[in-house]
């Protein structure tokens, strides 16, 4: 981790032989063992804390001295369980939580591993360790839907060269667990690779029966971050899982979660993390882990044991107490000072010893990425009439904004425009190189839309969706020209963009910037009878295969729970 040369500057600087960069007086901070506050002096060289003490350097000569007369210091939060392709990319969304205090991301790899050959996907992970955040990753087992090539793209030698990558620290998460409890070769294999390289499993069993998570457990499955309710919580905690709860844009599970643990008075928050799991941007309009943080201190939670579970905890639950979650000698000089314990919000942010907020003022914009090796999104093929058919029987009913299942058809499926009397609407997905689309009926969308087209979705093919179907082609015809994204068509004209730069997929602008923009597009998708809680959601999910009931995927319109095709895939 650190050169020789680096370790011996940094023994001299305890001899007195030379200054540290950084000298943090008064400082009192909480210490992760003790569970206490601490006074003492923090000295940092680089990016590394050399000595967390009561002893003032010998030598101080051209070393920063940073007073924390008043303030309170704790570890950089951790964010264990991110998906940073929610319309931001890694880069932004690090840029937008780090001055928030959340510095260090244990990241999703779906959307790199679906999208990206290994050898382009590691550059940019080297790109990523370059500035001054953390960024860990899992190494995904599945696809979490149905792929033409699935087998081809998820084979046990490229999962294999993420698990071998050190910054990988977890496999899964397992929403394809139920092919592990079948014994699925290929799902057995990947686990047990990931086993072998010392990596977490994490699961996703929302609902899970107890017997469930006990066979979960033994088939090498460690954490879990979708109880519901403070019995499943209790129920993963008594099966030795690592839990994780979740406060999320569709899940915000924590606040009631922490209430009824503190209600019960379960001396458990040791054992505890927390996430935001991949939240769509507008959520965090009032923060990341700092957000979770304030949750748990308006629900009682100790001051201690709120920060512990946005740091101490997530490190020790993945052995990086030797890096992360620790203000002691040796460790990231990654830190958060606050006006008191009872605000979150940093007034001055330590990232692996850069500054990136002082005062309450974020410094100097991290390095952008060049994302050109990301495909860009530019179909070179044309819609004509004979795609918008729809004349299958079986539809898809949206009980909530992720949740579905089939319907029969009954409206005249042959009209170019459907009535706003009902909430049914065309829905089409359609492969990015055109070779094949999915056409059915959605019920529950929405009302009034006429046209909507989105290159954002799970597979990175195209979404349509609308009451009429020339809109639905000016939607689509609008994404191609802006080179993807989400577009909005309405009577001729485009009433609301979000366009998506990278691929099709991503933004590229500042989170600050697409929050506003999410805004925009949400309220006019709600002002035309969109009524569930997170569209970005319901658009990721259709294509989903890990939760119920029926799904429209690469192969077609698909029961999850009878494991059967009910509309097979149109070929162009």
């Amino acid at each position: 981790m650190w050169e020789p040369k680096e370790i011996k500057d940094q023994l001299h600087m305890i001899d007195g032989k030379k200054a540290p960069d950084l000298i943090i007086t008064n400082a009192e901070y909480l210490h992760s063992i003790y569970k206490k506050w601490v006074t003492g002096i923090i000295w940092i060289a680089g990016d590394r804390i050399v000595y967390a003490g009561k002893e003032m350097p010998v030598m101080t000569e051209g070393a920063e001295i940073f007073d924390a007369t008043g303030k309170k210091i704790v570890p950089g939060y951790i964010e264990p369980h991110v998906h940073p392709f929610q319309l931001y990319n890694p880069r932004t969304f690090a840029d937008y939580a780090s001055r928030l205090g959340t510095t260090t991301f244990i990241s999703d790899n779906l959307i790199l591993f679906m999208s990206l050959d290994n050898e382009t996907s590691f550059g940019l992970l080297d790109e990523l360790n370059k500035l001054p955040f953390s960024f860990y990753w899992w190494a995904r087992f599945d696809s979490q839907t149905i792929l033409q090539k699935e087998a081809e793209l998820f084979n046990l030698a490229s999962i294999k060269e993420w698990i071998e990558r050190p910054e990988v620290l977890v496999g899964g998460e397992l929403t394809g667990w139920p092919r592990l409890m079948t014994g699925e070769p290929n799902m057995v294999a990947s686990v047990n690779a990931a086993k072998i390289g010392g990596k977490k499993i994490e699961g996703h069993f929302p609902g899970a029966s107890e017997r469930t998570l006990a066979r979960m457990r033994l088939l090498g499955t460690d954490g879990d971050h979708e109880a519901m309710t403070i019995e499943e919580v209790e129920a993963r905690l008594l099966h030795g899982y690592g839990v994780t709860l979740r406060y999320s844009s569709i899940r915000p599970d924590l606040p009631h979660l922490l209430k009824d643990i503190v209600a019960k008075e379960l001396n458990v928050f040791d054992h505890l993390m927390m996430t935001t799991d991949g939240s769509t941007p507008s959520f965090h309009l009032d923060g990341v882990m700092d957000k979770c943080i304030r949750a748990a201190l308006e629900a009682g939670v100790p001051p201690i044991d709120a920060y512990q579970m946005a740091s101490y905890n997530v490190a020790r639950y993945y052995d990086m107490t030797d890096l992360h979650g620790f203000i002691a000698t040796g460790r990231f000089a990654t830190l958060n000072i606050l006006e008191d314990e009872y605000n979150p919000v940093p007034t001055d942010v330590l990232s692996k010893g850069k500054w990136l907020k002082r005062e309450n003022e974020s410094t100097e914009p991290f390095p952008t990425i060049d994302w050109s090796f990301v495909e860009a999104f530019a179909p070179n093929f044309e819609l004509d009439e004979s795609d918008f058919i729809f004349d299958n029987p079986v539809g898809i009913e949206m009980l909530n904004d992720v949740i579905t299942k089939p319907y029969n058809v009954t409206i005249d499926t042959k009209v170019d425009k459907l009535a706003e009397d009902h909430d049914e609407s065309f829905l089409m997905l359609l492969d990015r190189n055109g070779k094949w689309h999915v056409n059915t009926i959605i019920k529950g969308f929405a009302t009034e839309i006429q046209g909507f087209a989105s290159s954002y979705s799970n597979t990175g093919d195209i979404i349509l969706i609308g009451k009429d179907k020339k809109e639905m082609h000016n939607a689509f015809k609008e994404i191609k020209r802006i080179g993807g994204g989400m577009v909005l068509s309405e009577n001729g004209g485009i009433v609301a963009t979000l366009p998506l730069a990278i691929g099709g997929g991503l933004s590229a602008e500042p989170v600050q910037k697409l929050i506003e923009q999410e805004i925009e597009l949400k309220k006019a998708l709600a002002d035309r009878g969109y009524t569930k809680g997170d569209a970005v959601y319901t658009l990721l999910f259709l294509q989903s295969t890990h939760l119920p009931y029926i799904r429209i995927t690469q192969m077609g319109l698909y029961d999850v729970m009878k494991k059967e095709m009910i509309v097979p895939v149109t070929g162009r």
